[in-house]
């Protein structure tokens, strides 16, 4: 029997739709994968990143409110989010490419050179 994510404190359908498109489909598996691995999954599918979405992660898992963070563990959890961060690649970068053709195109993009 597996748990739906949206049954975990603070987690709602948008969080739970949101892991399914990267492959987490139930609580377990998202406490299994840790907080860490599945955040950076989100970044990879596009997701934009966000300090409180990410720590609002980390307290589900722990069953405690989205707020309870404080202090010393959010200044840490913060140093874990700025490292996931920056190494988030897009799985998708042709997509990319081509959309920063189409702005370049339309003249969104300021010039170089």
């Amino acid at each position: 029997m597996s748990t739906p994510i949206s049954a975990l404190r603070n987690m709602g359908p948008a969080m739970e739709a949101a892991f399914a498109a990267v492959g987490i489909g139930s609580a377990e598996a998202l406490r299994e994968l840790g907080v860490d691995a599945a955040y950076a999954r989100l970044l990879a599918n596009g997701a934009r990143p966000h300090f409180i979405g990410y720590y609002i992660i980390e307290m589900s898992l722990q069953g405690r409110p989205w707020n309870d963070c404080k202090g010393a563990e959010k200044d840490a959890l913060r140093k874990r989010f700025d490292r996931i961060k920056a190494a988030a690649v897009p799985t998708d970068r042709g997509a990319l490419r081509a959309l920063d053709r189409i702005l370049d195109e339309i003249g969104v993009i300021p010039k170089r050179g």
